[in-house]
């Protein structure tokens, strides 16, 4: 089950707004080029792009789905390219901005992958990540739950993707060792207020549900979906309600 676009932007205007404080958090002085790991549909890299002048962008992304749709941004200082985060990690690249919105809690192992991507960073380069906080949000754990009952721990064979992302400490500690100033890490909460348990489902399944989607056949995918709206329902009781969902931003300076 691929990406899908237009299901990922029915949340625009909440997934918005992370990215518009983390960019928030970013100097436009002394940058020359950036990259934005998991760029999607490249929008929010060309949206990155006008704070700045002078300054080459690339986006890269896995997702052909979402670089398909990417070609209408295509500048002369603004490329994407089809590349994992695992694969641009090992890149002999160097940049004044590293920037990442909601991408790389879909790799494994921070505290090997972080180190890799902060080493790329020029001498007073600028590192600035925003994640979902996964471990904690409520429908996250709704689905861990679910995958890991019968039927679904059967017909996944016993698959479970494990949220890689750290506590905000860990973060912290991370940034510090590889030798960034200026740390600002945050634990931000966006609320998202949901007038049924069908909207909550939708933005979840955009997402993080994907992985487990692609292992089942059309029946499984059908099933999960309906146990998945049951178990919101029964979480949530009542709507409208709130959805109190938490992201990881945090920012520094190579030394």
């Amino acid at each position: 089950m691929p990406w899908n676009p237009e299901l990922y932007n029915q949340f625009k205007q909440i997934r918005y707004k992370p990215f518009y404080d983390l960019v928030n958090l970013i100097s436009a002085e002394n940058v020359k080029n950036c990259v934005d790991i998991g760029c999607g549909t490249g929008e929010q890299t060309s949206i990155l792009s006008e704070k700045f002048e002078n300054v080459n962008f690339l986006g890269i992304d896995s997702s052909e789905e979402m670089l398909n749709e990417s070609n209408q941004f295509t500048k002369d200082n603004l490329h994407f390219e089809w590349v994992t985060i695992e694969e641009f990690a090992h890149s002999t690249l160097t940049w004044d901005l590293i920037f990442s919105n909601a991408a790389l809690q879909w790799s494994d192992n921070h505290a090997v992958l972080f180190p890799k991507l902060i080493a790329n960073l020029n001498s007073g380069g600028q590192f600035a990540v925003q994640m979902p906080f996964q471990p904690e949000n409520v429908l996250n754990t709704i689905l861990l739950e679910i995958v890991t009952e019968k039927p679904f721990v059967d017909l996944l064979r016993g698959f479970i993707r494990n949220s890689p992302v750290l506590t905000i400490d860990d973060y912290t500690k991370l940034l510090f060792d590889c030798g960034l100033k200026g740390l600002n890490v945050s634990l931000k909460v966006y609320p998202i207020i949901a007038t049924s348990e069908i909207e909550l489902y939708n933005f979840i399944s955009g997402s993080a549900l994907i992985p487990y989607m692609e292992r089942l056949d059309r029946a499984g995918q059908e099933l999960l979906k309906s146990v998945f709206i049951q178990r919101i329902q029964t979480h949530f009781i009542s709507f409208p309600a709130i959805y109190p969902f938490k992201r990881i931003l945090m920012y520094g300076v190579s030394g």
